[in-house]
């Protein structure tokens, strides 16, 4: 035997063996990268309630268009019962937040959501709604009934824009927002129990931006509201497909590449989370052209809560169709809320009153508003069969 051939043989078995690994690891790659969705974002069944919502007979419709409101996390807490003529809504308390919803701030105002989609529905569809809140007071799970009597049917452009409303938790565009447009958005309310404080100028969003962001990083170091709030991270495909409910890699604002990547790594420990959420508020704040609140006369109210979140879909659905984007930022409300059930200090308490000059208004929501620079991917949501009562 040739020794030149002999010292050859190695080195073609070490290629043919490298090729071999790269080859596994390729397969193994893609065959993560199909488990785990990385090509399948808005797809599967947990997103089919987006493409279905006008589906079913009669009333079902309606209940349709409540499953894909804004809600806390993606907690969807409602349950709905249909009657001949009515609509009843309920408090489904099992969906609660935790110690991150200490007060059931949020849910309340994520049924409100559902409530005002659910009245765009109904004049769609051909009747007209006179909406109670809290109509029963022996049930307070009761939060919101609708009595229906038929009229002519009006598809309005906020009832369009149902499906196209996502909560886009993308840095936004540097452009402003113009006043004008902010006049609108607070045109849209006609509630006298409901109000919006708006912050545009740079050193007050740059105050509200540190008080966001202040309240995240307490969050995090408080061990129970970062388990509850972890409890509802759906951190794989197999996950989100058999929840259908709760925070996606997929809504979380990454870039196409930087999501995939986090699909394909093993999923994050809860102080990857934690330090990945203070981030995104950071940037999330810190990009905004325009930071509001959400006032009402009583924020321990369950009703003025209840209004808050209708006008604040009704908001979130108008500036959907003047290719604005929103997000609640709840970072504030979720300590504040925290404090009082401890009983302890109301570091942010204090701070969210010191944020409203007026004395007769409470603080109940901060949100951010400016121009897209991604659309926002689905959320999942649960069949309205599975809602029903």
């Amino acid at each position: 035997m040739d020794d030149r051939n002999a010292r050859r043989l190695p080195r073609r078995d070490l290629l043919a063996g490298a090729g071999a690994v790269v080859a596994v690891l390729a397969a193994g790659g893609l065959w993560r990268a199909e488990d785990q969705g990385v090509w399948s974002t808005g797809h599967g069944p947990a997103y089919d309630p987006w493409r279905t919502w006008q589906d079913g007979p009669g009333l079902f419709a309606l209940v349709g268009a409540g499953v894909l409101a804004a809600n806390p996390h993606d907690s969807q807490p409602w349950l709905f019962h249909l009657g001949p003529s009515t609509v009843d809504l309920f408090a489904d308390h099992r969906r609660n937040l935790g110690a991150v919803d200490p007060l059931l701030r949020e849910m309340h105002i994520g049924l409100g959501c559902a409530l005002e989609n659910a009245v765009l529905a109904a004049a769609a569809k051909g009747y007209r709604a006179t909406v109670q809140l809290m109509p029963d007071p022996t049930d307070p799970t009761l939060v919101g009934r609708l009595d229906l009597e038929r009229a002519s049917a009006h598809s309005s452009a906020l009832y369009q824009a149902i499906p196209h409303r996502h909560t886009n938790r993308f840095p936004f565009a540097s452009r402003s927002v113009s006043a004008g447009l902010l006049n609108r958005l607070t045109a849209l309310n006609d509630d006298e129990a409901v109000g919006t404080v708006w912050f545009t100028t740079p050193p007050d969003r740059r105050r509200v931006v540190e008080l966001m962001v202040a309240a995240a990083r307490a969050l995090v170091a408080d061990p129970q509201q970062s388990d509850d709030s972890s409890r509802w991270f759906r951190g794989t495909w197999q996950a989100v497909q058999e929840h259908r409910d709760g925070l996606t890699l997929d809504a979380q604002g990454l870039s196409p590449a930087v999501g995939a990547l986090a699909k394909m790594l093993p999923e994050q420990s809860r102080q990857q989370q934690d330090a990945f959420f203070v981030q995104g508020v950071q940037s999330q704040a810190g990009s905004a052209p325009a930071l509001g609140l959400l006032v009402v006369r009583d924020s321990h109210n369950n009703a003025q809560r209840l209004r808050a979140g209708r006008l604040w879909q009704r908001m979130h659905l108008w500036a959907i169709t003047q290719g604005l984007a929103m997000q609640p930022l709840n970072q504030m409300c979720e300590r504040a809320d925290r404090e009082a059930s401890l009983g302890i200090e109301p570091r942010f308490g204090s701070a969210l009153r010191g944020l409203v000059s007026d004395r007769d208004w409470e603080p109940l929501m901060p949100f951010r508003i400016g121009y897209p620079t991604h659309d926002a991917h689905l959320a999942p949501r649960r069949p309205v069969v599975s809602v029903m009562v």
